[in-house]
């Protein structure tokens, strides 16, 4: 059966001083800033940029369009997903995805699910959360949906 074969790679990234990208992992046409850790097992698209010092652990995926502030920590198995199937399949039209804004010093526990949406800073995402609406004051926020647990 025919196929074609495409190896991971790391290709045309704007990367900062003292980077570190552990391979396997797909990281293209995107920006890491200083201090920038990207764990084994990460895909990390086109037009997206990544803040100084944030962390970002293994197996998680950041799509197309997602800005990361500084000293962040994006726990395992994290994903981010900015096409919402408005029209029940995927849309073809990039211009039309949702763009992912996570302010300064967030924290996203493990597999937590981020969609079309902003997370303001300093906020904590509890593990397995679902965020489908904006984050405009900071806190903890966990479950599907997330929702506002207590003050920080």
């Amino acid at each position: 059966m025919p196929y074609t074969q495409r190896n991971v790679q790391i290709r045309n990234v704007k990367a900062g001083q003292d980077v570190v990208i552990y391979q396997p992992a797909n990281v293209y046409d995107c920006a890491l800033g200083d201090d920038v850790f990207v764990g084994p097992f990460v895909e990390i698209q086109a037009n997206t940029s990544i803040g100084r010092g944030t962390k970002i652990q293994s197996h998680t995926f950041i799509c197309e369009y997602v800005t990361v502030g500084e000293n962040c920590f994006i726990g395992h198995g994290v994903m981010f997903a900015n096409d919402m199937f408005e029209a029940g399949k995927p849309n073809p039209d990039r211009d039309s995805w949702a763009r992912i804004r996570v302010g300064n010093d967030v924290s996203v526990g493990s597999g937590a699910t981020i969609l079309g949406v902003t997370i303001c800073d300093g906020a904590v995402i509890g593990a397995g959360s679902v965020v489908t609406k904006d984050i405009t004051v900071k806190g903890v926020y966990a479950g599907n949906p997330a929702r506002w647990l207590r003050a920080l």
